[in-house]
């Protein structure tokens, strides 16, 4: 019998260590020859832990299990009861879904390079090392791959900036600096699937002529970081990785770094300065990453989910990847849904749903019962759409057409008890702190944000005007996105929800 537990750090933290050790004393109780198997998170967080188990006719699922559900499972013959699910595959949420860079994600042991090569793993690899530089570049151009960082700057565009570039050493650097609110698609990824973000790190440094990688992980990702490097060194002794990639005679090796906990690390010239050992704070652009990046030279920096993409889009062509989508934005997004949901976790589709879809079908609606306020899009610096803007389909220029962005695609749900006026003054807050001090407009800005947002919450209607003045300021002062995204928050609950910030004022006259 093969048992499936997940050791995803989301599925630990309710319970899935206890589960697991669970299995293994119920089976030696029994007397059972049980194989268990500690994959990666199907992604469904609200039913967490998630048990599986192989049969002829796939693996069945049960859920959310405790360690006290256990026993019972057993003397069930894991068939009839009342956390049973049915078919992993068939359940809604994640039937619906549409996992290309997720693929394998829950289903394989994440650091078994024979179960990763057995469900697709290296088949991109292999055709990239047939292929010239050029030829590597063109198809990650042709497959419209934006930043899945929060950017969208076009993936091939980049990597063509590198590989023109002449220097000596180039560099491959992965932003795993996942800090935003409502997401954990990259920790997700690492933790469950670390083969294709090496494969993909290697094909895009064999495509840019980079011979050295390095995966920035954010210190509060103590699960993934310990992944990340064991898969590291299983690849390296398998010849996946060092200077003579699976027997090619090119070059690309890689290592894992950890971060010291700045959330501005998450920018990518804060990232370059933190890795190089000094103190995370922008640096003014130009001269670009990509000409002059980690230690001076020509740097690829990009985001887990870009880089972990590749390999799909080598294993099955541009054309194919490219097919997935809307407009400008091609492929599928890894949406992460969190907040005050019914049902909450990571959702692979194309670019192209409504919010209306993501939040009413595949959310199911607040958790609390009460109507949907309000869904703040692309982490804690993301604009706040109301229900009126729900018809909005998930794309890179649809949601700037309305003051919004995707981010990272994270999406925090509110009911109709959130007041918008303090969570204004909470993204105020928030960079105010995690602020790097480098530029005027965020390190004041934000603190005078939050103090005219107070002056607002005490009544004072002429703050308002200040208020938006000194969003406009932040948004195009600022060096780097903490500054310049705060006002999307901020402008978004002014715009869309006035009257909480006009009950400030009755209260006040009252």
């Amino acid at each position: 019998m093969k048992i499936y537990v997940p050791r995803d750090a989301a599925a630990k933290a309710l319970g899935a260590e206890a589960v697991a050790a669970a299995v293994l004393a119920e089976a030696r109780a029994r007397g059972l020859d049980v194989t268990l198997v500690r994959n990666g998170s199907r992604g469904m967080v609200f039913l967490e832990p998630l048990l599986e188990v192989e049969t002829p006719e796939g693996r069945k699922a049960f859920g959310p299990v405790g360690a006290a559900d256990v026993p019972g499972l057993f003397a069930a013959n894991f068939g009839d009861h009342p956390l049973a699910l049915g078919l992993t595959e068939a359940i809604p949420f994640l039937a619906g879904q549409t996992r290309l860079t997720f693929a394998r994600v829950g289903v394989i042991d994440p650091l078994s390079l024979a179960d990763y090569e057995a469900h697709g793993g290296l088949t991109g690899l292999r055709r990239a090392l047939g292929m010239t530089s050029e030829q590597i570049v063109a198809e990650v151009k042709d497959s419209g791959l934006r930043g899945r960082g929060g950017a969208g700057f076009p993936t091939g565009i980049k990597w063509d900036t590198v590989a023109k570039a002449k220097a000596a050493q180039k560099y491959i650097v992965c932003n795993a600096d996942e800090g935003d609110s409502a997401t954990f698609a990259d920790r997700m990824l690492m933790e469950g699937d670390p083969f294709t973000l090496i494969e993909g790190m290697a094909i895009a440094g064999i495509g840019t002529g980079a011979t050295r990688g390095y995966v920035y992980i954010r210190s509060e990702y103590p699960d993934a970081i310990a992944v990340m490097e064991e898969a590291v060194k299983i690849a390296r002794a398998a010849g996946l990785l060092g200077d003579n990639v699976l027997g090619s005679g090119r070059a690309f090796d890689m290592w894992i770094r950890t971060g010291a906990g700045a959330y501005v690390c998450g920018e990518e010239t804060s990232l370059l300065n933190s890795l190089e050992g000094k103190r995370g704070v922008v640096r003014a652009k130009p001269p670009l990453p990509a000409l002059e990046g980690f230690l001076g030279r020509p740097t690829v920096v990009n985001n887990v989910i870009s880089l972990a993409t590749v390999p799909v889009i080598f294993e099955r062509g541009a054309a194919f990847y490219k097919d997935f989508g809307l407009g400008r934005s091609r492929g599928t997004i890894p949406l992460q849904i969190a907040g005050n949901v019914k049902f909450g976790g990571l959702y692979e589709t194309a670019f192209g749903l409504s919010l209306g879809q993501i939040v009413d079908d595949i959310a199911g609606g607040t958790r609390s019962g009460r109507p949907v306020k309000g869904v703040e899009v692309g982490g804690p610096l993301g604009a706040y759409f109301p229900r009126a803007l729900f018809d909005t389909p998930f794309g890179y220029e649809e949601f700037a057409g309305k003051e919004g962005l995707i981010g990272h695609a994270g999406l925090t749900v509110f009911d109709d008890s959130a007041d918008m006026l303090k969570m204004a003054r909470f993204a105020m807050e928030f960079c105010a702190i995690e602020s790097c001090g480098k530029c005027t407009p965020c390190r004041i800005g934000a603190v005078r944000g939050m103090e005219t947002v107070d002056r607002i919450a005490r009544g004072d209607a002429s703050a308002i005007p200040v208020l938006t003045d000194l969003c406009n300021t932040m948004k195009f002062g600022s060096l780097c996105a903490l500054g310049g995204f705060t006002p999307y928050p901020v402008m978004s609950a002014l715009t869309h929800f006035p009257d909480d910030f006009h009950a400030a004022h009755q209260e006040a006259a009252e």
